[in-house]
């Protein structure tokens, strides 16, 4: 992957990408109106990061471009700011000062609903294994605006780490998180919107480990959650307790640590 600019990039676009470039150990290349083709093809590279002012692109030559954006996270939060529940945050049973980790934060949606449950006094942990879509998350969450400023608010307090969630898990003390979240690519994908089908083509696509829901459970306090196709049968695999709710496509399964 390479890291460049829009078009037109103001002096705070090239600091932040040449700064993103420095901490990823990527090359940071400067745009000078050159077609994002032609970079790819110059530096023998089909992924680039362009740096934009509220956020980031992240592009692949001969594939599609993903912008990041909250998507249907957005529409989740204002509900949630008008009072409304969330089938997520109420399957993890997320209190305001929570603390959560986010296994496989690809897009970053359910990190950000995460954050807006768990409140300004919680801290919301988002691992992502791809370097690409890590990197798109670091620069969304700090400069995307969505006009909302709680919602906006929420996205500054997640912190992205790039890293390999039973790694990740494995580091981490004992209960020192209250919630540990995974949402795993699914074997059989519903109905997907443009948005999230180009994710397949970053995203780690091993099914979740027995392993890495035992270092969950070592290290959650109160829940580990699994968001899941209805009727995969990870929930049974895995030790999950499934989600009742009917008539929908997607289920959250539980593993309960405080009762």
């Amino acid at each position: 992957m390479i890291i460049t600019t829009g078009d037109h990039a103001a002096p705070d676009a090239v600091r932040r990408a040449a700064a993103l470039a420095q901490e990823a150990g990527v090359q940071y290349v400067p745009r000078n109106r050159t077609s994002l083709n032609k970079l790819a093809s110059r530096y023998n590279d089909r992924d680039i990061l362009v740096i934009l002012e509220g956020g980031a692109r992240l592009f692949r030559s001969g594939g599609e471009a993903m912008l990041f954006h909250p998507s249907m996270a957005f529409v989740r939060a204002k509900r949630l700011l008008k009072g409304e529940s969330d089938p997520m945050l109420e399957a993890a049973r997320i209190r305001p000062g929570d603390v959560v980790v986010d296994c496989t934060a690809g897009l970053g949606a359910d990190s950000a609903v995460f954050a807006l449950g768990a409140g300004p006094e919680g801290r919301v942990l988002a691992l992502e294994d791809s370097l690409p879509l890590w990197s798109l998350l670091k620069e969304g969450f700090a400069y995307y605006v969505s006009g909302v400023k709680k919602f906006d608010d929420a996205l500054r307090r997640i912190t992205a780490k790039r890293a390999e969630h039973l790694r990740a898990l494995r580091e981490m003390p004992d209960k020192s998180a209250d919630v540990v979240y995974f949402d795993p690519m699914f074997r059989n994908p519903v109905e997907e919107s443009s948005a999230i089908s180009p994710l397949r083509t970053y995203a780690n696509a091993s099914p979740l480990s027995p392993e890495a829901v035992a270092e969950a459970c070592r290290v959650a306090r109160k829940t580990v959650v699994l968001k899941e196709k209805k009727g995969s049968g990870e929930f049974e695999r895995l030790g999950f307790e499934s989600d009742p709710r009917p008539h929908t496509k997607i289920a959250y399964g539980v593993i309960s640590l405080d009762k």
